[in-house]
């Protein structure tokens, strides 16, 4: 073969290498062939992608007289930029913005920017006064979100990363920061996912679980063996939730005492601010479908249902100083459901809507946060499970994928972590059975799956 031969086979060979190393690494080919490809085309066409934009401002009153003693026209200045910083998903470019712009004018030319650059998606963030944050997104990092590393993300005690935003960082649940939480999504939308991420992280974590399911437990059952209490009816969870209600002002006395025991004490209002040797461990309560708590067939069950629900919202209201955390879900979660649901669901700071079964259904969750949000979530695909809107009271909203797990994995992580159930004797009554077959305990001895006899 002639020299030009092989060259053409060699080409032809890095050609298909790029394109398999594209489609399976793509954060590595991002890294060797995307980022400095990007780079150099957003540093060669920056001032006049920014003027196309409509991003520039008139050159100053020297500017102009400078460039007309040399003959010149004083062209439009800018935004000032730092050097673009590669990233996981894309590239961070710092900009400073001319005086009279506002990070308004860059979020309406977010799209155009991202034709321009041929980029996936270009985000906006305003950093300081004067300073905002150009994210470049390379590729689509929804298609294919693989778990967190939980050394890097690690965020300390309550704190989750649970679901890869669009912009490549991750969203973190942080309890501590947002107490009380919705999700809300149609059936096959990706919700229990989430809610398995959620219970796998906080299953590693010193930290009392809760379980309400009166679906008689289908959903909540197999994370039993790290749960501390489960109720799986509505009489049983009436009961739980006095007894919950009990634990929180014994927890408020707890906090009361140790503020009058000296000068020597720091005072606090939240069991935070104890010492670590008194603090009461914290509890997280998962309500897995809220409607079957509102459903009421008869005048018996109204006032269970009221009930019920006035103890969901004392705990959300007051349940964060006590430690006390609620994470709720379900498929639509507005006022047909009864008395308290709207005050209930106020309470609830953060919001994670998965793809809905009507527009009414997203209103509930983000309308009063974003109009743009409960937008978006009507168009979540259906062939795209996981993917949801996350949002919080301060208005602020992005999409985000959880990483695919599935019941087997979170089940064993749960029966892994077992020995982690902290003690809290008031919940002792409602501590779940969990079951261990002869042949289960003796596989987990030796290593090897036991041979089940086979009867006729």
């Amino acid at each position: 073969m002639t020299d030009t031969a092989w060259t053409l086979v060699l080409g032809l060979v890095v050609l298909v290498a790029l394109l398999v190393l594209r489609r399976r690494v793509p954060v590595a080919f991002w890294w060797l062939v995307g980022y400095p490809f990007v780079a150099v085309r957003v540093l060669a066409t920056y001032r006049a992608t920014m003027d196309a934009c409509g991003l520039t401002v008139p050159a100053s009153a020297m500017r102009r007289a400078t460039a007309r003693m040399i003959g010149r026209e004083a062209a439009p200045v800018p935004p000032r930029r730092l050097f673009p910083v590669p990233t996981g998903s894309g590239l961070v470019m710092r900009l400073r913005m001319a005086t009279g712009q506002a990070p308004e004018d860059f979020t309406a030319s977010a799209d155009r920017l991202r034709h321009a650059w041929a980029a996936h998606a270009v985000h906006i963030r305003p950093t300081k006064p004067g300073w905002l944050e150009l994210r470049l997104i390379g590729w689509d990092v929804l298609a294919d979100v693989r778990p967190a590393r939980r050394r890097r993300h690690s965020g300390g005690l309550l704190s989750l990363p649970l679901a890869l935003r669009d912009d490549g960082r991750w969203h973190v649940r942080d309890f501590r920061a947002v107490p009380h939480e919705l999700i809300l999504g149609a059936t096959q939308s990706g919700k229990s996912v989430y809610l398995r991420n959620l219970l796998c992280g906080l299953a590693r974590q010193p930290v009392v679980l809760v379980g309400i399911d009166c679906k008689w437990g289908v959903e909540l059952a197999p994370f039993a063996p790290r749960l501390s209490a489960l109720a799986d009816t509505p009489d049983r969870a009436n009961e739980l939730l006095d007894v919950l209600l009990e634990e929180m002002e014994a927890r408020f006395r707890l906090i009361g005492l140790s503020s009058a025991i000296g000068s020597d004490t720091v005072l606090t209002s939240d069991v935070w601010g104890l010492p670590e040797k008194v603090r009461p461990v914290p509890v997280v309560v998962v309500v897995d479908e809220v409607a079957e708590l509102f459903l009421a067939a008869s005048r018996d069950d109204e006032k269970r249902r009221d009930a019920m629900v006035t103890k969901l919202i004392r705990i959300a209201q007051l349940g964060r100083a006590a430690g006390i955390y609620l994470e709720v879900c379900g498929q639509r979660f507005g006022s047909e459901l009864g008395k308290g649901a709207t005050m209930l669901r106020a309470q609830l700071t953060g919001r994670i809507c998965h793809r809905v079964n009507d527009e009414s259904s997203a209103n509930m969750a983000l309308a009063d946060i974003s109009p743009e949000a409960a937008l978006a979530a009507t168009a979540i695909p259906a062939e795209r499970p996981g993917v949801a809107i996350v949002g919080d009271s301060s208005g602020g909203w992005s999409r985000a994928r959880s990483p695919h797990l599935t019941l087997d994995e979170a089940a064993a992580v749960c029966r892994a972590t077992s020995a982690l159930v902290p003690e809290l004797p008031r919940l002792d009554a409602f501590r779940p059975a969990v079951a261990v077959e002869p042949a289960d305990v003796a596989s987990s001895a030796t290593g090897v799956p036991m041979a089940r006899p086979v009867t006729e």
